[in-house]
């Protein structure tokens, strides 16, 4: 968090956040000051990581002397689909041995795939499906590289699976193949993801499941009652399909911050939400700023996000709307007198001379606390506005339209509203300016 300018700090200060990786196929946003774009996740395998598609026309036989390298590796990947296998099972049976008993017991591996087990146990994993499609490649002291993609979901089985891809060396040894290093997934976009890296301590709601480390435990409970009353609110907004079947919600210490899925957010940001893949979007609270940020205000803010987010993120433009209906969940609709950050829209609109457009309302990296606050205050007069006169679901619908289905705002405005964008964004601005006087 910033350092204090003097002026009370704002309680909300919770961007979604998304980052823009250019090494792969379409996801998320990168710049700071927007709430999604397509982005792209890395599916690449990085330096040093070769990947090689074939096809398994024939059978794999085992290699011989003066076989062509690649015998040797479609043999490997043949026995590594096997063992991931027999560990994906163990995993789902609560058969730990059997988890970790993939691995060169002597390695690091079998370290990492401890922490992963309980973590992975933790957070109820219900789908486990791993598998290492592309041929390995040969490594140092005659080892082996593959690339691990694992489909899975928590909780509910039957989930549109989440996928993460994530680097392995294996060694053929007289036991059989035998893993021996395991690496964090490799996306810019949103890896590591949490439980890949950290022991988690988890707690489920009747709708959420929330996960932690161990030195936040005391704090769990209250965030879990926090999240379950949140989600009815969040549940109200969903657009898209019916709302999240759980919310997943992971509570970050400074240093896991820094590093779940990419860290790099700016200093002012107290929680970001993120699709991963499937139809499930997470949500990240920085521990540390709910000390001066309501709680519930926060879970509700973020888990809105959820509730609404289309699963290739949101587009920049309609920042100002996405953070506008979040803000609409959080507050409660609450009046533009009582709204807590009217202090800050008032200082934006007279200082910085703030009259619209709305779709180009920003935030730098480096805002003060005002600065955002008071941002985030604009998109939030400005959906009111939008509700008092045409409806909640009038504006959800043009939620959905502008962000799930990717139609012109002025197009989506005439087809929800019956009137052209350019005289309703108009009429928001004179609104906003109107409560900041």
């Amino acid at each position: 968090m910033v350092e204090e300018t003097g002026a009370p700090a704002p309680r909300r200060r919770w961007p979604l956040w998304v980052l823009l990786g250019l090494l792969g196929a379409v996801l998320l946003c990168a710049a700071p000051i927007a709430v999604g774009v397509a982005v792209f996740r890395d599916t690449e395998s990085g330096p040093g990581w070769t990947l090689t598609p074939t096809t398994r026309a024939e059978p794999v036989r085992s290699p011989v002397a003066g076989d062509d390298a690649r015998v040797t590796a479609a043999w490997l990947r043949e026995r590594i689909g096997e063992a991931l296998t027999a560990q994906g099972e163990a995993l789902l049976r609560g058969d730990q041995a059997g988890f970790l008993g993939v691995a060169d017991p002597r390695s690091p591996a079998t370290a990492v795939l401890r922490k992963q087990y309980a973590s992975l146990r933790a957070m109820k994993v219900a789908k486990w499906k791993p598998a290492a499609d592309t041929l390995p490649t040969a490594a140092e002291g005659g080892r082996w590289r593959a690339m691990v993609e694992v489909e899975h979901c928590f909780v509910e089985a039957d989930c549109a699976p989440m996928s993460i891809t994530y680097p392995t060396v294996w060694a053929d040894t007289p036991a059989g193949v035998r893993l021996v290093r395991v690496e964090p997934s490799m996306s810019t976009n949103d890896g590591p993801r949490p439980w890949e890296v950290d022991e988690l301590v988890v707690a489920t709601g009747k709708r959420v499941l929330v996960a932690t480390t161990p030195p936040l435990r005391g704090r769990l409970a209250t965030v879990v009652a926090e999240a379950d009353r949140a989600a009815a609110t969040a549940d109200r907004y969903a657009v898209g399909g019916p709302p999240p079947a759980h919310y997943e919600i992971f509570y970050a210490g400074d240093a896991e911050w820094k590093r779940w899925f990419g860290g790099g957010r700016p200093a002012w940001t107290a929680g970001y939400a993120l699709p991963v893949g499937g139809d499930q979007v997470n949500v990240v609270l920085n521990a540390a700023a709910p000390q001066r940020n309501n709680l519930d205000d926060l879970l509700r803010h973020e888990m809105t996000h959820a509730s609404t987010m289309p699963t290739s993120g949101f587009p920049a433009s309609a920042w100002w709307l996405v953070e506008g209906i979040a803000e609409l969940a959080a507050s409660g609709g609450a009046a533009p007198a009582g709204y807590e950050s009217i202090a800050e829209v008032r200082r934006l609109v007279r200082e910085r001379q703030w009259s619209g457009p709305l779709q180009d309302l920003k935030i730098a990296d480096g805002a003060a606390d005002w600065e955002v606050a008071g941002a985030y205050g604009i998109g939030y007069l400005a959906v009111r506005h939008l509700a008092e006169r045409f409806g909640e679901p009038d504006v959800l619908a043009f939620l959905k339209a502008v962000t799930h289905d990717g139609v012109p705002v002025d197009e989506a405005s005439r087809e929800v509203f019956g009137e052209p964008w350019s005289t309703l964004d108009a009429q928001c601005v004179a609104a906003v300016r109107a409560a900041a006087a």
